[in-house]
């Protein structure tokens, strides 16, 4: 059973930063392809950020220039290293990874930007 675990989101002042992880229960490059979502209470779901297998690397317009999306072989993990925070940015934030036909997820985990 393909399992994701997301962690690493909490309270942010404005400003801030946070790295979120996504650890996965089997070899990370098995992945065609793995992204983070974010999904605001109330609204739809959004692609933050996209790595291939490949390496290739998308951004969401909202990700440009403050996030940065990377993973680690060794750890089987994928990040999400968010800087410059804004209360736009509040939302649960979700990984995702394709494997075959099919598209896994995590439970999330809460980002909340607040003063």
């Amino acid at each position: 059973q393909v399992q994701l675990v997301e962690s690493g989101g909490g309270l942010v002042q404005p400003g801030g930063s946070l790295r979120l992880s996504c650890a996965t229960s089997t070899n990370i490059f098995n992945f065609k392809s793995m992204a983070w979502y974010r999904q605001p209470l109330g609204k739809q779901r959004e692609l933050v950020a996209r790595i291939t297998a490949g390496g290739n690397i998308n951004y969401g317009d909202s990700a440009k220039g403050r996030f940065s999306i990377s993973r680690d072989r060794a750890k089987n993990t994928m990040y999400l290293q968010m800087n410059n925070l804004q209360p736009e940015d509040t939302a649960v934030y979700l990984c995702s990874g394709g494997l075959g036909s099919l598209a896994y997820w995590g439970q999330g985990t809460q980002v909340t930007v607040s003063s």
